[in-house]
């Protein structure tokens, strides 16, 4: 089974979408268009991370936390989902960027950044968790993980929105989102 496939449709589901937005006090169709936009954008964060060594062994150990998460019941994980774990795990994926990535959603989603925030702490856990169920059920090494990232990346196949994804990442604006996201090395989610 493709968790992140399962996890993609039932996020376009409209009682996920109407879940969601009702945290935060959003419409579903801003939610889906922060879902379709913020997703990606973790998934390029992470794979910009584990591109080292450090870093995919950092990923894989918080994987291997979040791997028994059960995604499978989407809104009953959003019903009991740790949004300060959410807020930890978003520093550890953006370093420093996370206040700015959240801006540049914000803008492109019509939300303020509070509900950009408040949708993006329970979205990093699922993601997290799909990618730990994934990593489980295919017993990923660490270079397993970085190539299931890159494959997950490369499958996107929306150019356009992975181009958007990387004008979001790239928060200094200086073309390389290498020194925006890839400062992960070893402070991965250190509780």
């Amino acid at each position: 089974m493709d968790i992140i496939k399962l996890i993609t449709s039932q996020l376009n589901n409209q009682e996920t979408l109407n879940q969601l937005g009702q945290s935060v006090g959003a419409n579903p169709d801003q939610v889906q268009k922060l879902t379709q936009m913020g997703m990606p954008m973790l998934l390029q964060a992470l794979g910009q991370n584990a591109s080292t060594q450090e870093g995919a062994a950092a990923l894989s150990s918080a994987l291997e936390q979040h791997q028994d998460d059960d995604v499978a019941d989407i809104n009953g994980f959003f019903k009991g989902v740790n949004t300060q774990d959410g807020a930890k795990i978003l520093q550890h994926i953006l370093p420093g960027k996370t206040e700015k990535v959240q801006q540049n959603l914000a803008r492109e989603t019509g939300l303020d950044a509070g509900q950009v925030s408040g949708l993006m702490t329970q979205l990093a856990p699922l993601l997290l968790g799909a990618l730990g169920q994934q990593k489980k059920q295919q017993n990923l090494d660490v270079a397993g993980i970085s190539g299931m990232l890159g494959g997950l990346l490369g499958q996107g196949g929306d150019k356009n929105m992975m181009g958007m994804v990387k004008n979001l990442l790239d928060a200094d604006n200086d073309g390389n989102i290498m020194d925006d996201v890839g400062k992960l090395l070893g402070g991965f989610l250190k509780k």
